[in-house]
């Protein structure tokens, strides 16, 4: 079965481009769709398509850019470019970027056969039992080590399970797999050791394993092992990234600290931090360092004696005016006025 992924902001012609791939007689395949480049992003890392069919313009994230990241990240996807007469010239920039296929609107369902047969032809012949996504499996590690790291329990069974159902890994045989297991564990270990932890078992030993189930089934031990080891040495007691970057931010509200400097404390990736401290925050990490600093400015704002171009400093606001406005936004005064309202002249 062939993996297709559609992306266009138009939702007409999403449906009108998997109608015509529909059909295509004789083709096994699941579609899945994005509305841009950004969304389009997210559900390759999750599931690699075999196909994708791209529009050029395209909020947010466009169709240019998209085919530029996946010749970065995932080289082997087939991309065909769709585009009007008047992106066309605009669209032969993606030939730098491995775009082969070209569409041109309106799509013609003998176009789309004819599209098809080519990707199903040339996928064929580049097929290989030894292909996984580099990007995909170094961005596990990294989401594994810190679910280690914060002894995360449900993350670190939930990677683990997401790596076993990966659609690569499926296509591997079983010696195969074997070696690439071994390489993600020998890399966790190392990105590990960074942080002073070292497992006990520094290589995963799959020696006369014969099954894909044992294979896993090893590595999610060793893992497990490797938290477990790490619990009982903080005496059960598991550090939370978000909590260390709240209190990092708190300690330095004076100073413009950007998302990348905390990451780089907490030693995160610092699209992982920001994901991360969004889900378990429901902030960004913009507005919980605008709001600690507005919860700052008011307790300060309480005590007569400072100034308030003092405390625009102190919550780190060299710009005085963007202070008053920012301060406006959050609580609906203006510093001065909020102080009135305290009955402080």
């Amino acid at each position: 079965m062939y993996s297709i992924l559609i992306v266009d902001d138009e939702p007409m012609i999403r449906k009108g481009l998997e109608k015509m791939i529909r059909q295509t007689e004789s083709l096994d395949c699941s579609i899945r769709m994005a509305e841009n480049g950004e969304e389009a992003l997210a559900r390759i890392r999750e599931e690699r398509p075999d196909f994708v069919f791209t529009d050029i313009r395209m909020p947010r994230m466009d169709g240019l850019e998209l085919c530029r990241r996946l010749a970065e990240e995932e080289p082997d996807v087939q991309v065909v470019v769709i585009s009007g007469y008047g992106d066309f010239e605009y669209a032969q920039k993606c030939v730098s970027y491995g775009v082969k296929q070209y569409l041109l609107k309106p799509v013609g369902v003998q176009d789309m056969r004819d599209t098809l047969a080519k990707l199903t032809n040339a996928l064929g012949r580049k097929q290989s039992p030894y292909y996984l996504s580099v990007a995909r499996l170094d961005e596990w590690v990294e989401q594994m080590e810190v679910a280690v790291w914060s002894l995360h329990s449900e993350e670190l069974e939930r990677l683990l399970e997401r790596l076993e159902c990966d659609y690569d890994f499926a296509q591997l045989t079983v010696s195969r797999q074997n070696e690439a297991l071994q390489e993600l564990y020998a890399l966790l270990v190392k990105k590990l050791a960074h942080r002073d932890v070292v497992p006990h078992d520094k290589e995963l030993r799959l020696e006369g394993i014969a099954t894909s189930a044992e294979s896993f089934g090893r590595l999610a031990e060793a893992v497990r092992k490797i938290a477990a080891d790490l619990k009982a040495k903080r005496k059960g007691k598991a550090k939370n990234p978000v909590e260390a970057a709240k209190a990092f931010i708190d300690e330095h509200l004076s100073k413009e600290v950007s998302l990348e400097e905390v990451a780089d404390v907490l030693g995160l990736n610092p699209s992982y931090f920001s994901q991360l401290f969004k889900q378990t925050t429901d902030e960004t990490f913009v507005q919980y360092r605008t709001r600690r600093r507005m919860d700052k400015a008011k307790k300060l704002l309480e005590q007569p004696h400072y100034r308030i171009t003092d405390i625009s400093y102190e919550v780190g606001y060299a710009d005085h005016p963007h202070f008053t406005k920012m301060f406006k936004k959050h609580t609906g005064y203006s510093p001065s006025e909020y102080r009135s309202r305290l009955g402080i002249e």
